[in-house]
């Protein structure tokens, strides 16, 4: 079955996911299925008002009695509309295509009967037995059956799946991994049972059987034993069974069907379309009703409908997204935020109406670069200025034997320094001791176990883990003198002050689950034969598992407070016969198909009890640079930031804190339950896990990072660093939705101007349904006459942008929707009104005797007027606004020649014209520049000052 790109083919589950259901995989037996779904593009073009109402106005005209010119000049600017349109949202498409493309057409092996296959991602079925080299994509979800690596396992790099930095350990099935090689998986008789596909990435119930031998052999499958796809191997060479596809991956089924985003500019706009459209049957209804309703009245109306459809403009949504694009452009091409990607060209001017900002905290706000700050024994505690002190203890536990310093022979004050070194060093220990993290050996940038691991080499030593606190704490006991040198499934070595090694062999680990809160591990100490469980977690659940102590709670809020993630390790020692006793009802337990999470559980409660504590350790996420002088902008600028995090409450608002999102004498209210909430826009960091969060914003910006670039291709916007977001929104967005507003207005004024003239045209010569101006004058005037310097408006500013980030209260303001409102959209009517009445009845005045001049005089004004008027509109110059004057005004001026039939050539090249036109223009014109001009001298805009 196919595996689609998860952001752009959400198609593969339009039609539903049926019933999920736990299913047995043979190995090498793949199930037959195969499921795809193709998206409908053309529809969404009719999703706004005016295109399908353009739609039946160019059909209208095949019918005789209603055809009021030529066919071309309803169905070409239609086709303008439409072609733009499809062409900007096609380009989109197809680019989501080449990468589903490329995704589904990555090759992999796979083991047959014929030996080893290539086959493409699209071509894995359940069933099959796939190779994956290292650095590969796992292209299906698989169960871990084989590796290469000589320790019996393999890391994944999970950042585009969980948003995790650091790599996962996984373990293969112990019987195929002891098999000679991996061609014998299909020469055994086994399967895999699997639980019904879910959302879960975290855990896996399944169990593996093989058939063959004289006795079933049966082994428990968890979360270790997977691999999940969009996963990258990161060592060796694997080979997994896959159990899952297409639709049912855990990766898709975490991603929710991101929805076609309409931006709150393209409503309004919509609305003010349908205000319009109201208008036109309004007036047109009254042009009939003056005429008593006679004859075929019905005609009639519907003649007026057609005549004055320009009340309603079809370049607007022509003129708005070509701005778009120029905006998107924009944004890519700002040099101070260089990465920016926009993936939603349809929504840049809703940047500029942002009032809530929902960020993730861990990798936005943060670095998500654990740094070791504390550790708290209860009756000491140690600091980052104190840590030699630590490392004294650490060093006397393996130079100085306790049976060189008895009790009795020492006074009572070394009685508590030893004490006290003791407990030191056991929590040391533990903390050396309870993770997960491997040490790898890179010798020259290549793994080189056989050379680099025989000597333990510190220069070529990396840590990788599940997570960065356990990096972190891991190298705090190197740098107070316990080292991790070795791991593998079954064994741990720790290198002493001395250079001494010290081997355990594991018995038993339990891995961190997000329910658990906790992980532990069972070690025998190979020099003494002593079995101890270790354990270390979150306060909320590790309270109830250690012995009563009455320091826990409040140390922990305040290394909380102080901004710590807060871990409690804890410790507790066994008996070969209580190990042995545990391990036979946990294996039991594991094996279990129904209830296993509630009967390990149990199990594990039994050995869960009277822990020893040992200490607390505290880490640090560190701020990302230029967080705090980002949120005070935001703020300044009227945007609400909230903060989303699956963290401690405690460090959660410690670290809000530290970014000012909130003052630190600052009332905090909280509300435990919360559900049912909408997000306005997520900043998120790049993991898989934010995809569904982003998706769902009205605005969503992904900031790319080292967690992965899911969220960020998922993302309508995503920028490299945190802080290009207050540039992203005071400056482009500003700049878009002032732009789209100034656009979209003038192009509706552009309209009434010339339906007004209409209007008037057909009153004074008794309502008669018949056009002023015809075939290329009517489709000219919207385009090559005024189009340019129209257009033009996409490149004003009021302010410079250094201007727009000094003084983000300047985007306060937009926030009121004040750019694009009713009233300015009244104004704008009046002025057209106005305008076009003053055009018309000017023209019809001061003509001669032909009416030939009367098209002639008024439509050249309503050229110039258009010209002057955007010249009135601009407020910042640019040289292109130049160039669009001008060449619109030559435009015109040469097709005069090719105007004949509609125009009186000879007539425009006298005085009579001239002077006619001039005042005409000027009396259109002339008192809408005295108005701004007043309305600047006693009511200036509050830019206005910082522009001088």
């Amino acid at each position: 079955m196919c595996t689609f790109n998860l952001m752009c083919c959400p198609w593969s589950r339009c039609c539903g996911m049926g019933e999920l259901r736990p299913r047995t995989v043979w190995l090498g037996h793949p199930e037959k299925r195969e499921q795809r779904y193709p998206r409908n593009v053309l529809f969404n073009q009719f999703k706004y008002f005016f295109n399908l109402y353009f739609l039946l106005l160019a059909c209208s005209q095949f019918v005789n009695e209603l055809r009021l010119g030529a066919l071309y000049t309803y169905w070409v600017p239609l086709g303008v509309v439409l072609f733009i349109t499809i062409l900007r949202e096609a380009v989109d498409e197809i680019r989501c295509y080449f990468r589903d493309k490329e995704v589904n057409s990555q090759i992999y092996s796979k083991l047959s009967t014929r030996g080893t296959v290539k086959v493409k991602s699209s071509g894995i079925q359940v069933g099959d037995l796939i190779i994956v080299e290292k650095n590969q994509r796992v292209p299906a979800d698989m169960i871990f059956l084989r590796t290469s690596e000589r320790n019996g396992s393999c890391f994944l790099r999970t950042d585009q799946l969980d948003g995790e930095t650091d790599w996962k350990l996984r373990l293969p099935v112990a019987c195929t991994q002891r098999l000679p090689t991996a061609g014998d998986l299909l020469q055994i008789r086994s399967y895999v049972y699997a639980e019904e596909p879910n959302i879960d990435i975290h855990n896996f119930i399944g169990t593996f059987t093989r058939e063959d031998g004289d006795h079933p052999v049966n082994e428990s499958l968890s979360i270790e034993n997977t691999l999940w796809a969009s996963t990258v191997v990161a060592s060796g060479t694997v080979v997994g069974v896959v159990i899952y596809t297409g639709r049912e991956l855990r990766s898709v089924m975490n991603t929710s069907n991101p929805r076609n985003k309409v931006g709150l500019f393209d409503l309004e706009v919509n609305c003010l379309t349908k205000i319009l459209f109201g208008a036109l049957v309004v007036v047109s209804m009254v042009m009939v009703a003056l005429q008593h309703f006679a004859g075929r009245w019905y005609l009639q109306i519907l003649r007026f409908l057609l005549l004055l459809s320009h009340i309603v403009p079809i370049s607007l949504r022509v003129n708005l997204d070509m701005g778009k694009m120029v905006f998107s452009w924009m944004i890519k091409k700002d040099s101070k935020i260089p990465g920016t990607v926009v993936r939603a060209s349809t929504i840049p001017e809703q940047l500029g109406r942002i009032s809530y900002l929902l960020t993730d905290k861990t990798g936005t706000l943060t670095q998500n670069e654990m740094v070791f700050r504390r550790l708290h024994l209860g009756t000491v505690a140690y600091g980052m200025d104190s840590m030699d002190e630590v490392q004294s203890h650490v060093f006397s536990a393996y130079t100085q034997p306790a049976h060189d310093h008895p009790a009795s022979r020492v006074p009572a004050a070394t009685k508590v320094r030893k004490t006290i070194s003791s407990r030191v060093h056991e929590a040391v220990k533990a903390i050396a001791l309870v993770h997960n993290v491997t040490p790898v050996y890179e010798s020259n940038g290549v793994t080189d176990q056989a050379e680099a691991e025989q000597h333990y080499e510190d220069t070529c030593r990396v840590y990788q883990a599940s997570s960065p606190d356990e990096v972190s704490l891991v190298q705090w006991t190197e740098s107070v003198g316990l080292t991790l040198v070795g791991r593998d499934q079954s064994s741990i070595q720790l290198r002493t002050p001395t250079g001494q090694i010290l081997n355990f062999t594991i018995l038993q680990i339990f891995p961190f689950t997000y329910e658990s809160k906790r992980m532990g591990i069972i070690v025998r100490d190979e020099s003494t034969g002593e079995i101890t469980f270790y354990m270390k977690g979150a306060d909320v659940v590790m309270a109830g598992i250690v012995q009563y102590n009455d320091w826990l709670e409040e140390e922990c809020g305040n290394m909380a407070r102080e901004g710590l993630r807060v871990l409690v390790v804890s410790k507790k020692s066994l008996t070969e016969e209580q190990y042995q006793d545990f391990e036979a009802r946990y294996v039991q337990a594991k094996l279990s198909v129904h209830d296993r999470s509630l009967k390990v559980a149990t199990v594990m409660e039994s050995l869960e009890m009277e822990m020893e504590l040992l200490c607390l350790t505290g880490v640090e996420d560190q701020l990302q640079t230029d967080v705090r002088p980002t949120l005070e902008t935001l703020r300044n600028a009227g945007i609400k930031v909230w903060m989303l995090t699956g963290d401690k409450l405690e460090t959660a608002t410690c670290t809000a804190k530290n970014a000012h999102l909130i003052t630190r004498s600052q009332d905090i209210h909280i509300f435990r339950p919360v559900c049912n909430v909408r997000i306005l826009i997520s900043c998120c960091r790049d993991g898989g896990n934010d995809v569904s969060m982003i998706q769902e914003a009205d605005c969503g910006v992904g900031v790319e990072g080292k967690e992965g670039k899911q969220a960020s291709l998922a993302a309508d916007f995503s920028v490299t660093q945190f802080k290009h977001l207050g540039r992203l929104l005071m400056v482009h967005g500003r700049n878009s939705y002032k732009r789209s507003a100034a656009l979209s207005q003038f192009v509706i004024h552009r309209s009434l101007c010339i339906s007004t003239m209409q209007t008037v045209f057909s009153s004074v010569f008794f309502f008669a349904s018949v056009p002023l101006y015809q075939g290329f004058l009517i489709i000219g005037y919207s385009t090559v006459y005024t189009m340019f310097p129209v257009f033009s408006l996409v490149l004003d500013k009021d302010v410079k942008s250094e201007v727009a980030m000094l003084y983000p209260e300047l985007y306060k303001d937009l926030l009121k929707g004040r750019p694009l409102s009713y009233k300015t959209f009244l104004i704008w009517v009046l002025i057209s009104i106005y305008q076009g009445s003053i055009l018309m009845y000017g023209a019809m005045l001061l003509f001669d005797s032909e009416f030939v001049h009367i098209v002639a005089i008024s439509f050249t004004s309503l050229i110039l007027t258009e010209l002057l008027m955007v010249a009135l509109t601009i407020q910042t110059w640019h040289w292109l606004m130049i160039v669009g004057e001008l060449l619109s005004l030559a435009c015109y001026i040469a097709s005069l020649v090719f105007l004949h039939a509609f125009i009186d050539v000879y007539f425009i090249a006298t005085v009579s014209f001239l002077w006619k036109v001039t005042v005409i223009t000027l009396v259109s014109c002339l008192p809408l520049y005295i108005l701004k001009y007043l309305r600047r001298r006693f009511s200036p805009p509050s830019y206005s000052k910082l522009t001088t």
